[in-house]
Parts: C-alpha cells; structure tokens; sequence
C-alpha cells in the first residue's frame, strides 16, 4: 500500500498534475522539478539499502515513509519555483529507501520457486498507483480546485499525505525484519522466525555480517555490479493536444483517467512474467519477451501519424508499459545472484534501481520539451531500445544483457559444482 502512495506521487506530479493546472503555473519547469526530485531518489537508494542490512527495516522504512508523507503534504505550500524543486529533491530523497530496501527484505524470505511473485506482486503497486492518481486527480480538479485559494492539483498531494501516515504507523507493528533480526511477537512465532533462517541457509542466502575494506572493494569486482518512463506518459500529453484555446475535445477528467489502461495491462504482464518466471525458475525467458514486444510496440508508435492513425496509437498506447513489471524480474535475480553475501545483495539491488533512474535526471532536460508534447518522436524512437523499464536507454542492451548475465551465471554455478564436486572427493579420500 505505501508503494501505490509513493507512486502516485510521482505520477501526479509528473504528468496528471501538469495537465490539470499544474502547466499554466509552471510550464516548461516540470523536467527541472522532475529532476529534483530523481536526484534525490538516485543520490539516496544505495546507502538507505545498505542500511538496511544494520537498522532494522520495521523502523526504518515506516519512519522514511512518515517524513515522505510530511514533506508531500508541504508541497500544497509551494509558493515558487525553487522551493517546489528543493522540496521535491527531499521527498525523492525520502522516497529513496523504501522501494529497493524492500525488495532486499522479501529476497530475504523466499527461495528461487517463491521470489519473483512476491517481487511483481510488490512492484503491481507501481502501476495501482497511477491508476489511482488519475481518478483523485479528476476528482480533485472537479471538487477541490480554488478551494480555500489551492489549486486542485495541489489538493492531491495533501490528500496522499493524509492517506500515507496511517499506512506508514501501521508499518511499524507489521512490517518484519530479516530473517536475522526479527523479534517474536504476536505476528511472528519463534519457530516461524526460526524456518525462515532454515529456508535461506538451504538455498545459500547469507544473513548480514561485518562490513571490512575487502568486502566493500569487492563489491565492485565481479560482473554482479554491471547492470544496465518509456512513451506510456506520453498518452497523457497526446490527449490534451487534441484541445485547442476554442474547441474541448477531452475534459480534464478524461485526459486523466483514459490513460489507465495502460497500468491495467501492465499490472496483467506484471504478474503473467512473475509466474512464468517462477514456473520455469528462470529470469531471462520474460525479459527477453517482454523487451522484444516493448522494442515493436514504440517502433510502431514511432512511425505511426499522430492525428490520422487515432485506434492503432490508442492501441499500442495501452502496450507501452508491457516490460514494467521486468523491475521486479531484474531485482528477483540480483537478489539469487548475490545470495552469499548480505551486503553486496543489499548494494547490487540498490544499484539495479538506482542506474534505472540515472537517465531521468538528465533526458528530460535535453531532449523533451513539454511545451512540444505530445510530439515525442525523438523519445519515442529513442526509447524503443530502453534497459530497464523505468528509463529511456537502448532496450536492445536488455535482451543482450539478459543473455550476458545468464551466461555468466551458468558459469559461477559450474565453477561452484566443480568446487563441490572437489570437496567430495577430498572428503573421501580422507
């Protein structure tokens, strides 16, 4: 539940905010306060992870989300530009620890048959919480705006701060801890706690242990550390292109609720990789699927006129988010392919999340002007090769990569059989 509120934070800012008031306010300035709020979120995801592994997450991340809810709520009281991007590179900064911190918790729970659909399940908030964005911003433009002089898209950040708090307290008396550090109570039994420390040793999933110099240097010296919002918003600006200064095609409620299709489909993929992916007990099947079809649905998008072709770009709108759930995929696999060390894991899946928002802080800036939506030929064919499904690089890098990795990871699982293999026989002989 506070992944669907953080998410719809970022999209109501991001997109239904800027066409329920927000442009006439700020125009072109939303990639610059899009940006604030990306550095934060990239500068803070590895040391908050990383954390993890020494704070206790049930303290942590409800305590982080509870200043993310404040800080949310402090938007509404934005009076210019620069506090509007020093608040919103706060809240990214808050919003920093939950989402991979909380994927190194479940990865810290459940084996290889189990993970991907507790990680997509997870991550299926993603796309709720746009869903939910663009009805409370309807909402809100209809209801609220001019309400005791705040516009209505500022409404809806004060409203997600309200419904945040409470979930955020909850999470302080039901959100476990890992494995290692869970206390009994009335949630978790001894002997639960006791078989979720038996199921990780069986599938070789370390518990935390001591940072030293070695460890942290050797984070960076295996390939686990190389690891690489798409056209989907972009719906969103090609309908409000079709209303002129004289002529309403699309009302604001329409133009914010319409686009929902496209997290209704992505929450249908997101889960169909999950279970596929577990099914199979193998990550790349999906990723290479999913990616293929990404790559074709933005060629065809590209190409495809924006005013004379209305049922094939609607079409293959509600397709553009068809490899978002591939984060939970990817996160599934760094954790089973740092299982041995607790750290490194916490670092490498930081890390994955983190490189997918790097290109965020800067793309917007350079390449996509928003008073030229919803002509995004450029970002378009550009993102018609994206990695990870948050970012616009080359998607042909992620069926290249999937391959690269997999590979790599059938020749650490030999070489460890071998080692095994070794120590039999040296037991034997013994």
């Amino acid at each position: 539940m506070l992944l669907q509120y953080t998410y719809l934070d970022q999209q109501m800012l991001r997109y239904n905010a800027y066409v329920s008031g927000m442009k006439e306010e700020h125009g072109n300035e939303l990639n610059y306060i899009t940006t604030s709020w990306t550095v934060g979120y990239v500068i803070g995801q590895i040391p908050a992870t990383m954390l993890v592994t020494r704070v206790r997450p049930s303290i942590f991340i409800p305590f982080m989300e509870v200043v993310w809810s404040v800080l949310t709520m402090c938007l509404a009281a934005s009076t210019n530009f620069s506090t509007l991007c020093a608040l919103r590179f706060l809240v990214g900064l808050a919003e920093s620890s939950f989402y991979p911190a909380i994927q190194y918790v479940i990865g810290s729970w459940y084996k290889p048959n189990e993970l991907a659909k507790r990680a997509c399940i997870f991550h299926t908030a993603s796309a709720i919480g746009p869903m939910i964005s663009g009805f409370l911003q309807a909402g809100a433009y209809d209801g609220l705006n001019n309400v005791y002089g705040l516009a209505g898209w500022k409404w809806l950040f004060i409203i997600d701060g309200i419904i945040t708090v409470p979930i955020a307290l909850l999470g302080f008396l039901i959100m476990p801890d890992l494995p290692s550090n869970t206390r009994p109570s009335m949630l978790y039994t001894q002997s639960q706690i006791d078989i979720g420390k038996r199921r990780m040793e069986e599938v070789g999933r370390k518990p935390p242990a001591p940072f030293t110099r070695a460890k942290v240097l050797g984070f960076f010296k295996t390939w686990h550390f190389n690891n690489g919002g798409g056209t989907s918003t972009s719906m969103i600006f090609w309908l409000q292109s079709f209303n002129t200064p004289t002529k309403t095609v699309y009302t604001v409620a329409q133009i914010n609720t319409y686009p929902l299709g496209i997290n209704a489909i992505q929450v249908v993929t997101t889960l169909t990789w999950a279970w596929w992916s577990d099914s199979v007990r193998s990550r790349w099947p999906p990723i290479l699927f999913a990616g293929t079809w990404a790559m074709i649905t933005n060629i065809v998008l590209a190409s495809t006129p924006l005013y004379t072709h209305i049922t094939r770009r609607w079409v293959f709108y509600y397709f553009t988010l068809v490899q978002g759930g591939l984060s939970g995929i990817i996160l599934t696999w760094a954790n089973e392919l740092t299982g041995h060390d607790s750290e490194k894991r916490s670092f490498v899946v930081a890390s994955c999340n983190t490189f997918a928002y790097v290109t965020q802080a800067w793309l917007p800036m350079c390449v996509v002007s928003l008073l030229r939506s919803p002509r995004f030929a450029l970002i378009t064919v550009y993102s018609s090769r994206v990695i990870f499904p948050q970012v616009e690089q080359p998607r042909y890098v992620l069926l290249v990569t999937a391959l690269v990795v997999r590979f790599l990871q059938r020749h650490d699982e030999k070489k460890a059989a071998a080692l095994r293999t070794k120590q039999a026989l040296a037991q034997m002989t013994l």
